[in-house]
């Protein structure tokens, strides 16, 4: 996927996101692509990240928390085929 945590800050979306911000990614993505769900086992809240939902806008790449997400142009390198432009 084109969309990833990076390696050093798996722990910002949980501890920090969601604890000190309310997981503001899952109100500024417009496409949906970032929920969080409630882990089974431990009923902690888990980050899922739906990168087929993406509309390459790179909103999340400057509005999360810490940057936490490593955006990378998608396989193709296509990106949106937008037809009213």
């Amino acid at each position: 996927a084109h969309l990833r945590v990076k390696p050093n800050l798996q722990h910002i979306p949980e501890s920090v996101s969601m604890q000190i911000y309310a997981a503001p990614e899952q109100r500024f993505c417009p496409a949906g692509v970032y929920e969080y769900v409630t882990d089974e086992k431990s009923g902690d809240p888990k980050l899922v990240i739906n990168a087929q939902n993406c509309v390459h806008c790179k909103c999340c790449s400057i509005k999360m928390p810490g940057e936490y997400i490593d955006w990378t142009v998608p396989e193709g390198g296509g990106g949106p085929n937008y037809q009213v432009m």
